[in-house]
């Protein structure tokens, strides 16, 4: 049916109204690579090769053939990193970077996030992927490593994604897609680009009935970028974005018993409490760069935002008789805003220099209700108030990085980040059998880092650097206590790690790639999953852990046409300390012992992508193989989801007129139908552990580009 479907959509009678593009393809020289500078490492001159630390760059240009409905599908590839997509907008993308943020049920945590520059990250550490728009983006930067540290709390990795600049000339896109289980997406980018003023406004709607019984969503995107030249050395940069999730379902995990009956099932639950989740979120930002002199440069970022999240949770009536429940309805209201201040100095010549010092202030201001899940005889809707605080958390930051070439051969990168972070929280739900948990407490941390590259040949350059990270809890792990009583988990302390790597960059003349790296990291005050129960997590500390491993990159062109990318991760993992933990859904004091070595849950120990690509002139097709080792589900490595290994195949075809081109594209992802699971939740009270992979999927889209 796909084929028949492809064929037709490629026919010549698209033909008839553009004409095709020359059939064979030219000569094509071996490419020049230009040098890709990562801003997120805050280096204005430096060139990523140059810099001793793992980096990865992903284009967004409009070559993409998936739905543009999550980021897990331009972030396959990256070594390190772990995107899994969920099949549930309720819970967004599960994202991590050497096992940083894989203990996270929903949202992503233990990593930064940035979109043009402002955060995504809230002052907690906890961050949200949905507002990252891939209609308008240019390129998504990762950066993996010790050097995540100069970003400050929650800094494991640090995830980017810049939208493109406007044009000149406006050159539009508009774009269609429709696939398996009723889900289709619309997108539109707008850029232009005058004298003094380009603009970038990007719209798009995903909409699915989801492969999962009771999965349904829709999601609503709209981010404009404008940039404006105010003279000589001076540039505003402005930002507003939306997003808007109506109704998300939910359809909870399985157990491995019901994975293996039917894995599109949601649970009996599901269905009864209707559970699901309703997001929206406005954020704006202002970014202004003025440059003094030839040398100097400032640059003053503001930003704020409002997040408002509704999420009805499967907790029956009558563990809500416990006059310290908060409920089976969550009610957040998140206001938040902040600034970053820089100065960056320059010099060139022989042994060019680059300095950066700067601050930044950012606050949370956090509604947190909660409410029952039932009125009288009726499940699911909005009951009567159970938990009511108003919460808030401060961060203020002071930074300094420099470069400095000082030897032909030799560069030096070194940094220090000084953080504080306050949280505080007003209890306004109070009653004589629930006391006011009202409280404050405050963390510090200084994070020193450094990094060495030798560059012993001009196409190679190896590396050795080292940092320490915090992390601190969010606050959503500090919402339910480990021992089931009411307020805040204010006993949790953050985590500590030192990280230290040594790694090789290779570029080869015919634009080939390689990169390789080992890396180690040893966190004390790990922050792990206590007990999980009805969707309600709760977090203790449990002493030492040690993440580290070996990750490589390669690239290169196989002749004219075909080209090659490969990426492999090993990742150990580990607990280094026995621990006791609970057992049971009514248990608050632990009782079972975690015994030193026990692998951390949600971390595969071993990635493999690799994508082979063809592109003629007119025609263009790709063949890609992703493969993930077996992931422990829980601390006691009781249970298990298997390893997998997926194949997708595409193909496209593109038409130029006169005005603009036309690209039709065809998809089809898990093409041998294999049975997996997708993401875990990890330590789920219910056993209810596996959240299923689709099964064969395909994907027919076209994209129309013009100029106005």
């Amino acid at each position: 049916m796909l084929s028949l479907c492809l064929a037709c959509a490629l026919s010549p009678v698209g033909a008839a109204v553009l004409d095709p593009v020359d059939r064979q393809a030219p000569a094509v020289e071996a490419p020049t690579l230009q040098p890709v500078v990562v801003e997120a490492t805050r280096l204005r001159g430096v060139p990523a090769f140059e810099t001793p630390a793992s980096t990865a760059t992903i284009p967004l240009g409009g070559e993409n053939n998936g739905a543009g409905g999550d980021v897990s599908e331009v972030l396959r590839g990256v070594p390190g990193l772990l995107a899994r997509d969920r099949r549930n907008l309720a819970q967004d993308t599960q994202l991590s970077i050497r096992g940083f943020g894989a203990r996270s049920t929903f949202g992503v945590r233990g990593l930064r996030l940035y979109a043009d520059g402002i955060p995504a990250s809230m002052p907690d550490g906890q961050g949200q992927l949905s507002h990252f728009s891939l209609a308008g983006g240019d390129r998504i930067e990762v950066i993996r490593g010790p050097f995540s540290a100069l970003h400050g709390n929650s800094s494991g990795g640090v995830v980017q994604i810049w939208s493109a600049e406007g044009a000149p000339g406006d050159p539009w896109r508009a774009r269609a897609a429709a696939g398996s289980d009723d889900t289709w997406s619309a997108a539109a980018q707008l850029l232009g680009a005058g004298a003094r003023v380009d603009y970038n406004l990007a719209l798009s709607r995903y909409d699915t009935g989801g492969w999962r019984d009771h999965s349904a969503a829709r999601r609503d995107t709209a981010n404009l970028r404008l940039g404006v030249d105010l003279g000589p050395h001076r540039r505003l940069q402005l930002v507003v974005n939306r997003v808007d999730v109506p109704e998300a379902r939910d359809p909870l995990g399985l157990t491995a018993q019901q994975m293996r009956d039917d894995p599109r099932q949601a649970v009996a639950n599901a269905h009864l409490f209707d559970t699901r989740k309703t997001v929206r979120q406005d954020q704006a930002g202002a970014t202004y760069e003025h440059g003094l002199g030839e040398a100097h440069t400032l640059r003053l970022m503001a930003y704020g935002g409002r997040r408002e999240v509704m999420q009805v949770l499967p907790i029956p009536a009558v563990a809500q008789a416990n006059p310290l429940s908060a409920g089976g309805v969550i009610d957040l209201d998140n206001r938040y805003d902040g600034l970053d201040a820089r100065w960056s100095w320059q010099r060139g010549a022989a042994r060019p220099l680059e300095i950066t010092v700067g601050g930044n202030l950012d606050q949370q201001r956090q509604h947190r209700r909660g409410f029952e899940n039932f009125v009288g005889e009726a499940l699911g809707v909005r009951g009567a108030l159970r938990r009511d605080e108003r919460n808030s958390v401060d961060n203020a930051d002071l930074y300094a990085q420099a470069w400095w070439r000082f030897a032909e051969r030799w560069s030096l990168l070194a940094g220090v980040r000084r953080s504080e972070v306050r949280f505080e929280s007003r209890d306004r739900y109070v009653t004589d059998a629930n006391p006011d948990d009202s409280g404050r407490v405050r963390f510090s941390h200084t994070a020193p880092v450094a990094g060495l590259t030798f560059a012993p040949r001009e196409d190679l350059r190896l590396y050795l650097s080292a940092g320490r990270g915090f992390e601190t809890p969010t606050f959503n792990e500090m919402s339910y206590r480990a021992d089931g009583g009411a307020g805040l988990a204010f006993g949790l302390r953050p985590a500590v790690s030192d990280n230290l790597e040594l790694g090789a960059k290779w570029r080869g003349r015919g634009g080939a790639t390689l990169e390789a790296a080992l890396f180690r990291a040893e966190t004390d005050d790990e922050l792990a999953v206590a007990r999980n129960v009805g969707g309600r997590s709760s977090f203790r500390n449990v002493g030492s852990a040690r993440r580290q491993g070996f990750e490589a990159a390669w690239a290169a062109p196989l002749g004219a046409a075909w080209d090659l990318r490969l990426a492999y991760t090993r990742l150990d993992a580990t607990f280094r300390e026995p621990y006791l933990i609970c057992q049971g859904a009514g248990c608050t004091v632990p009782d079972t012992e975690v015994g030193a070595g026990a692998r951390i849950p949600g971390v595969p120990e071993q990635q493999l992508f690799a994508r082979l690509q063809w592109r003629g002139a007119a025609w263009s097709a790709a063949f890609e193989g992703e493969a993930t080792g077996e992931v422990m589900v829980n601390d006691l490595g009781t249970e298990s989801a298997a390893g997998y290994g997926l194949l997708h195949l595409e193909a496209a075809r593109r038409w130029r007129g006169r005005h603009g081109e036309l690209r039709m594209f065809a998809r089809i992802d898990n093409l041998l139908d294999r049975a997996h699971a997708g993401s875990v939740i990890v330590n789920e009270g219910n056993g209810r552990f596996y959240e299923p992979g689709g099964g064969r999927g395909w994907l027919l889209g076209a994209q129309w580009d013009w100029t106005r």
